[in-house]
């Protein structure tokens, strides 16, 4: 691997090795031939392992071609039969569903779905601070008394068993529709619905659980219209709700391949001309206009969603997205914003406080970083610790605490990892090691409830199951480089090529990332407290453009930035954009790491290896 280092950075400002990413050049010119296509983009097809027939399907997907089939679920058939004859019976549907995003879109298609078959469902999303994450007893028996005799559990589920078989005591039918990490055993739902199933084959294992939802829907659909019970009325419109499914998919970082393409793809159009009412407002309110980029879904849409369900009103999303009253959509709209400035405020303090624990304890030092503090806001603890791991580049937990329905303190912990890390596994075995009441999630994500007395166990625990799971490798940081390009070969052409042809990007399906070798940094300073912007140009000098390195300040990418009095040279590392502002368009690059460049004339001449001419 050391031949392959890029611009010999086998250790950048943010502790990084950069490496090219190794393509196979027979592959590239193969699909360039076949398809016609510019050799950047080939290129990154290879890097992104994408065969040669899988180009059309990855680049062009068509619901006409590329639908996945909802009955390949394990228990979707089935399912789909039952649920039909129990409608026809009179039984009442409610729904349980997470407070995250994709819990709340979740619940949003269900009773939309439902609404248009002429029913109207009960539902309930859990108060992150005082129920916690996953269904509870409470909860749930409150939907029996509203007279529910099934409820769906939307977005969680897999690992609930005591819950689940104590909802089926009280007379509940449980279906769980969810996409977390199962163990082999599962709870005694009626169905499970799960593609991460160790039972399940139908490869869809990359989906977020709104889509898992969505496709339960048109399984539904289907057997409505086998049984001939709409006869004549208009059936659900299904393919509108396609823009909630991009949302969910976007924000809950699932990996962007296979059929997550297609409903990205289709779903982001869509939004373009929603008929979602809460959409509507909530584009308006955060200021999105124009075409929906998955940066928008990352940055305002699904924060705001997000922050409802951080300061006790965690119902917020689904009643705003499953709204059919426009002043009461902007009113929740406005609402949820309020929501998340007040959340900014928060987590920049706890973030400050968290940093503050891993500089006095030498947490850094450790394979796992653990942080944890009872006066934090019991909402914020995922956001943390994504942004402490995001900094050192190490699997990082935080716990906050909050006190429970039975008045007692419990510890919320959230866990935010990185590759060759599981991080659901290990919250899943330690639970069944007796360490915490609940704990699962994804290999990149996941949470736990845990008893203050157990904090220091659990922090051994959790220290040795990462160790035990790197067996001895040290963490090593790569990041991969797709090419290096000149700040003069960055035009507004070769921006949009690898926007248009290459996205949406996200988990599974990465944004290019290039190196810029030898850059100059001019004119730098902080914008909105936390985000370093300069001017860059090429060695040589010639056209500048501005860079943004975002919530670098404090970091050593943004001290060095910041710093470059002596004029020092950096190789930059990041991504380009394309710019709009009042008609006119321009190229902005984000730089994401950098190094000290030492120019010489070797340097010069290495910086034209392996560099893409746009």
């Amino acid at each position: 691997m050391t031949d392959n280092i890029a611009l010999n950075v086998s250790e950048s400002l943010m502790k990084n090795r950069w490496v090219f990413h190794e393509v196979d050049d027979r592959k590239v010119e193969r699909i360039m031939q076949v398809h016609g296509l510019p050799e950047i983009v080939a290129r990154l097809l290879v890097a992104r392992n994408v065969d040669i027939e899988e180009v059309e399907s990855f680049l062009y997907p068509k619901l006409s071609k590329h639908f996945p089939d909802p009955m390949s679920l394990k228990d979707m058939p089935e399912f789909a039969h039952w649920v039909v004859e129990e409608i026809q019976k009179g039984k009442k549907i409610g729904f349980f569903g997470d407070f995250d995003v994709d819990g709340s879109t979740s619940t949003a298609i269900f009773i939309k779905f439902f609404r248009a078959l002429g029913l109207e469902t009960p539902f309930h999303i859990p108060d992150r601070l005082t129920e916690g994450y996953g269904p509870n007893i409470k909860a749930l028996a409150k939907l029996k008394e509203q007279g529910c005799d099934i409820v769906f559990i939307a977005d969680c589920g897999t690992t609930s068993f005591d819950v689940v078989e104590q909802g089926r005591a009280l007379g509940l039918d449980i279906v769980i529709f969810d996409h977390h990490q199962s163990e082999e055993t599962l709870p005694v739902a009626n169905f499970i619905i799960n593609p991460k199933r160790h039972d399940d084959n139908s490869g869809l294992d990359m989906l977020c659980a709104a889509t898992v939802c969505f496709l339960a829907c048109v399984a539904v659909n289907t057997e409505y219209r086998k049984a001939g019970l709409f006869k004549g009325q208009q059936e659900p419109p299904l393919k509108d709700w396609l823009d909630l499914i991009a949302m969910a998919t976007i924000c809950d970082m699932v990996p962007l391949t296979g059929p997550n393409r297609l409903f990205v793809q289709y779903g982001l159009q869509k939004m373009m001309t929603t008929e979602n009412i809460g959409l509507k407002a909530l584009c308006e309110v955060s200021g999105v206009k124009g075409l929906p980029t998955v940066m928008h879904m990352g940055f305002n849409l699904g924060p705001r969603i997000n922050a409802g369900s951080r300061v006790h009103k965690a119902d917020l999303g689904a009643k705003l997205l499953s709204s059919e009253d426009g002043e009461e959509a902007l009113n929740i709209a406005w609402t949820l914003n309020d929501c998340n400035d007040k959340r900014k405020e928060i987590q920049a303090q706890m973030m400050q406080e968290a940093l503050g624990q891993v500089a006095a304890r030498n947490l850094d030092q450790h394979d796992l970083i653990f942080v944890a503090d009872e006066s934090w806001h019991a909402g914020l603890s995922g956001l943390v610790a994504g942004q402490v791991k995001e900094r050192f580049g190490k699997p990082t937990v935080c716990v906050t605490f909050a006190t429970n329905e039975k008045g007692e303190l419990e510890g919320r912990g959230s866990g935010r990892s990185i590759v060759g890390v599981n991080m659901a596994a290990a919250f899943i075995d330690a639970r069944n090691a007796g360490l915490v009441l609940k704990g699962g999630g994804h290999a990149m994500a996941g949470g736990f409830t845990v008893t203050p007395d157990q904090i220091e166990p659990l922090k051994s625990f959790l220290n040795d199951h990462v160790a035990k799971q790197l067996n001895g490798a040290p963490i090593l940081s790569e990041k991969q480089i797709d090419a290096m390009v000149s700040v003069s070969g960055a035009h507004i052409d070769f921006v949009k090529l690898i926007e248009v042809h290459g996205g949406p990007y996200g988990q599974g399906n990465p944004e290019p990332l290039f190196s810029i070798p030898n850059a100059r940094v001019q004119r730098v300073d902080i914008v909105a407290k936390n985000h370093v912007r300069c001017y860059i140009s090429d060695l040589e000098g010639g056209r500048s453009i501005k860079a943004m390195a975002f919530g670098a300040v404090g970091t050593p990418l943004g001290d060095a930035l910041l710093e470059q009095s002596h004029m020092q040279n950096f190789h930059l590392l990041g991504q380009f954009k394309v710019n709009e502002w009042q008609g006119r368009e321009s190229v902005d690059f984000f730089i994401k790491d950098a190094a000290f460049s030492i120019v010489t004339e070797q340097s010069i001449s290495a910086s034209t290896e392996k560099k893409y001419v746009a």
